[in-house]
């Protein structure tokens, strides 16, 4: 038997780390040539890592959440023959250890090691997610589990668990009580977090119930309502620390200048709606929304004012403006927010637009989407549909130097003249660099699309 060494890969596009967002096995499993084992985050792609071979899993060199240089030993498994040990020990240089709560591989399956690792590991480290371990079928669990059941000390006396003996709880923890303690704290009304218990750790007794209400009924009396003082620390990984990261980037460096406006959408949305009921020969069209008529707006305003198409390198002091209109747009999907890419936009009529905007959102749902689907955008669109509120301040997606945010459609009374007529109105708002693109321009920029908009013919006359 010998050991492999499997380190991240070289995922491509210069990456020098990447951001591990699963595991997909864990030590002790048994995994077959080109399994996965893990998937990896860079930019807002995810790329997945396969075994190159047959073997036991028996260690793994990273958290959730951590970053990973690429070169970086990831996993160690048992495998038959030699495998690379010793190549890996030269560029590794055998400084890395697994973390402590994992068993360390010992000469056999039976040979204990792994146990005797398991009871060393304090309460801590066993409670941690990246350090749970599931017991190998022919191996029994470790007999020194006590420290998940109670105070460190505890330990397991004629197959039952010693009393459980510790501090009292501390702040906001959950209390210790029996279901009957519960159930009587709920008729009376008590929150047991206002209880002080006086058993062992902590524990609510029925007498500390008793006291409590001895106290006064205007402390215990709470009418079903009770004060919830818990705190939860959640780790930021993945997609949503890419996010967060952008969007710190995105404010803290571009001087943003919103503009607001608002368009009468009543011939765009019977337009609209003719053509998704219009008979049809031959290959079968996608349905119509409003964004591909807002696509093809853009074109043909982004042509009188090429300079809203670009991305400014502010380092450089460069502005690279594109002759391709790539949009971006917004999406919301289960993972969080992603941005695919309608490439060379002015090159599609209205209904190829509608088409690549229907590939692309399924891709970005199913999380199938690639780096290059996610990638490349000249300029953005965010779209919240129905819940687009009157109006927004989109945050521009850098180094692009303009956004454009859709509000939600409402049907409102316009006064024509003579009469309030009920019209189909609709905000667009949207946001620009203000260090490239002054008010003017932009102001320019979005009376072109009102009124193409607004006489939608026009998006269709060259």
């Amino acid at each position: 038997m010998g050991e492999y060494v499997i380190k991240l890969p070289d995922v491509g596009e210069g990456v020098a780390e990447a951001e591990l967002v699963e595991w997909q096995v864990k030590v002790g499993d048994l995994v077959r040539e080109d399994a996965v084992l893990a998937a990896v985050m860079t930019d807002k792609a995810t790329v997945e890592i396969p075994s190159p071979v047959d073997g036991e899993i028996v260690w793994l060199g990273a958290e959730i959440g951590d970053t990973v240089a690429i070169g970086s030993p990831i996993v160690r498994l048992k495998v038959a023959g030699e495998g690379n040990v010793k190549a890996a020990a030269e560029s590794w240089g055998g400084e890395a250890k697994a973390p402590e709560a994992t068993p360390a591989p010992g000469p056999s399956p039976q040979g204990g090691g792994g146990r005797a690792s398991a009871a060393k590991a304090d309460a801590k480290s066993i409670a941690r997610p990246s350090a749970k371990v599931s017991a190998r079928e022919d191996e029994p669990a470790p007999e020194s589990a006590s420290p998940l059941w109670g105070g460190v000390g505890s330990t397991a006396v004629g197959g039952g668990l010693a009393a459980v003996s510790g501090a009292p709880r501390l702040e906001g923890e959950k209390p210790l009580a029996s279901p009957a303690i519960r159930l009587r704290a709920k008729e009376a009304g008590i929150d047991l977090r206002q209880v002080t218990g006086s058993g062992p750790a902590g524990r609510i007794q029925h007498e500390d119930i008793e006291a409590f209400l001895a106290r006064g009924p205007q402390l215990a009396k709470i009418s079903g309502l009770a004060r919830n003082e818990t705190i939860e620390d959640i780790k930021i990984i993945g997609l949503r620390r890419k996010i967060a990261e952008k969007m710190t980037l995105a404010k803290s460096r571009i001087p943003h200048i919103t503009y607001v406006e608002e368009i009468d959408v009543t011939a765009l949305e019977d337009l609209r709606a003719a053509l998704n009921k219009e008979k049809r020969t031959g290959a079968e069209r996608p349905k119509l929304t409003l964004l591909p008529f807002l696509m093809r707006a853009m074109v043909r305003a982004i042509a009188d004012q090429p300079n809203l198409n670009a991305l400014f390198d502010d380092e450089a002091g460069i502005i690279h403006q594109h002759g391709g209109v790539h949009i971006g747009i917004a999406a919301q999907t289960p993972s969080g927010l992603v941005v695919p890419v309608v490439k060379h936009a002015e090159a599609r009529d209205i209904w190829d637009c509608a088409a690549e905007l229907n590939r692309l959102a399924e891709a970005a749902k199913s999380g199938t989407a690639t780096r290059d689907e996610l990638s490349g955008s000249t300029i953005t669109i965010t779209s919240l549909g129905a819940m687009g509120g009157v109006a927004t301040t989109p945050v521009i997606n850098h180094p692009e130097v303009a956004i454009l945010g859709v509000n939600k459609m409402m049907v409102r009374p316009v006064w024509d003249g003579t009469q309030f007529i009920p019209r189909k109105m609709m905000n667009l708002s949207s946001s620009f660099d203000h260090r490239v693109i002054d008010g003017w321009d932009a102001a320019v920029f979005v009376q072109r699309i009102k009124a193409l908009l607004e006489t939608p013919a026009l998006i269709f006359v060259d």
